[in-house]
């Protein structure tokens, strides 16, 4: 990638202005889970170390504009900074006139900047205030870099220097590593409810990769094309054309989706319920499928194993309830022990890493969702291309 990197810079007396992505699950004032905290201090003690003078700000939750409230206030996030960091960070409420002051070293939290009005429509007005608090821009918020707002585009155009931060530039590496020069064979494993929501991402990885994997909601759409009932489970009728279509223009290079031949069922969704072993062509119209079988595991187990890179995005059961989770639990441990460059992304799929205890075994995890995805479907994200642009 093109761009100006945080580390290429002298910072050093400088006003440092970073757009972070902090916008973690917060309960009675206490952050819940940091993971995104953690993910972002690698840019803020450079920074910090550099001598710069820095300001980080971030959006949390859905506030309305121009409007500030207590639950979507950045408070317990720097008070989660200030622990990491030994020492107090101050929450600047009212910043995007200036009025405040920062010493070099040391750090200052911008108030969520969803309070601010024309955040969200990149108001011209709005980034260029944002560019007269700072000498360097950076943007570190890869999980809305697909999202053109004021603090993650707006200002990137009128900041004298526009550039990348650490995390950023990690997920950049691995996403281009993983998509644009990949080791073959390459897999994807693509689970969710939905073939509606991941069908740009389905058709996008259907001309990149050797194998696409779908588990979940999405592979009984792809079970229905291959000419098996599904029952009652969770099945979109209308796409089961588009899931034929993407089996046959796979099929033509060569490359495959693999279906199910043993499923998981049971007769209604709940954590209680009994799960069922049966075969994929056995499944009656009072089931629901909630997870594959054990020989469909091992099947979708040698393929990662096999594999040059793996890209992971959901998981392939209800693996919330532990009967139907086998087969998400297969993947994660073939997925902890492949010799493959491996990439999983998307809440669902950190939160079965989490669960299977896998984290430090994956080659690398991206803390974005939305834009994760849309950079799977081969979509320029706006705030990377403004930075792109500022680096000619």
């Amino acid at each position: 990638m093109s761009v100006i990197r945080v580390t290429d810079l002298d910072l050093k007396g400088k006003r440092v202005f970073i757009r972070a992505d902090l916008n973690v699950p917060v309960k009675d004032g206490k952050v819940t889970s940091d993971a995104r905290i953690s993910a972002s201090m690698g840019t803020i003690d450079y920074c910090l170390k550099q001598g710069g003078k820095v300001m980080v700000t971030s959006h949390l939750g859905r506030p309305e504009e121009g409007v500030w409230s207590g639950e979507n206030s950045l408070k317990p996030v720097a008070d989660n900074i200030s622990e990491r960091l030994g020492k107090p960070v101050r929450l600047v409420k009212d910043w995007v006139d200036g009025n405040f002051d920062v010493a070099e070293g040391e750090l200052v939290i911008l108030e969520n900047c969803r309070f601010n009005k024309g955040e969200k429509k990149n108001a011209d007005e709005t980034a260029q205030k944002y560019a007269r608090l700072c000498d360097v821009f950076v943007m570190d918020a890869f999980g809305t870099a697909h999202r053109a707002e004021a603090s993650t585009y707006g200002i990137a155009r009128y900041a004298p220097v526009a550039c990348a931060g650490i995390l950023l530039t990690e997920e950049l590496d691995a996403l281009t590593r993983a998509l644009l020069d990949p080791a073959r064979p390459m897999v994807a494993i693509v689970g969710g409810s939905k073939v509606s929501t991941k069908l740009t991402v389905l058709e996008s990885l259907s001309e990149k990769v050797d194998q696409l994997v779908v588990g979940g909601g999405i592979a009984n759409t792809f079970l229905k094309a291959a000419g098996k009932n599904v029952g009652k489970s969770l099945c979109e009728d209308d796409l089961v054309p588009t899931a034929k279509m993407l089996m046959e223009k796979m099929a033509k290079r060569n490359a495959t989706i693999p279906i199910a031949v043993d499923v998981v069922v049971g007769k209604k969704f709940d954590a209680s319920e009994p799960a069922v072993l049966k075969d994929a062509g056995a499944v009656t119209d009072d089931d629901m499928i909630f997870d594959v079988g054990p020989k469909s595991a091992r099947e979708l187990s040698d393929i990662i194993m096999n594999s040059g890179t793996v890209v992971w995005n959901g998981p392939v059961g209800v693996f919330e309830f532990d009967q139907f989770g086998a087969g998400t639990r297969t993947i994660a441990m073939a997925i902890a022990h492949t010799k493959a460059f491996t990439l999983a992304g998307g809440g669902d799929t950190i939160a079965a890493i989490q669960k299977y205890d896998i984290y430090d075994k994956v080659s690398y995890i991206s803390t974005a969702g939305g834009a994760f995805l849309e950079f799977l479907e081969g979509k320029k994200l706006p705030a990377v291309e403004i930075l792109e642009q500022r680096a000619q």
